[in-house]
């Protein structure tokens, strides 16, 4: 297992670790630690996609594994702040859905022995999601955050939606091919 596929392996396995952060009020500051978590992980899907074009250590488990782990991440912490009442139900369920359904796509595409990597609209859509993400993680305290966090969320829900029309119209051809 090379270097890049690592980094997305430890990417899944820091998630618990968030989600202990984000819950157990009892450890001081653990919301900052929780942000941490969550920088690290979200620093790994950086840098193993970096490291992976670079050095040509791209494979067909990177190109798979890579768009779970950051679905993992992702979903976790959306799942919390539903839960947190920091983030709307439909927001959640929008980003949520569009997961399963390009999920759905790779797994269609890999029956026909295709491998479909995260486009850019795709790749914009994961950055402002971590940022909405950091955002809700740290929750500070100033009445103008309010507007902030909600700007970063309708980003966030729009980005999902534009990476999802753009990943069904470019790979269109995958639904056809299913029988």
């Amino acid at each position: 297992m090379n270097l890049p596929n690592k980094l997305t392996l430890l990417r899944v396995i820091l998630i618990p670790f968030f989600i202990a952060a984000m819950y157990i009020d009892s450890i001081p500051g653990n919301r900052w630690i929780a942000c941490g978590i969550f920088a690290l992980a979200s620093l790994t899907d950086a840098l193993d996609g970096y490291i992976a074009r670079k050095y040509k250590l791209i494979t067909d488990f990177g190109k798979f594994m890579d768009p779970l782990a950051d679905k993992l991440l992702v979903c976790s912490a959306i799942l919390i702040f539903v839960d947190f009442h920091t983030l709307p139900g439909v927001a959640a369920i929008v980003i949520i859905a569009r997961e399963f359904i390009i999920s759905g796509f790779r797994l269609a595409a890999l029956q026909k022995g295709r491998v479909i990597a995260a486009g850019w609209l795709g790749k914009i859509k994961t950055v402002i999601q971590m940022i909405m993400c950091f955002a809700l993680i740290i929750d500070l305290p100033f009445g103008f955050y309010v507007y902030v966090r909600l700007v970063l969320i309708c980003l966030a829900v729009l980005f999902t939606v534009l990476s999802l029309v753009d990943y069904i119209f470019k790979n269109a051809d995958v639904l056809r091919e299913v029988k």
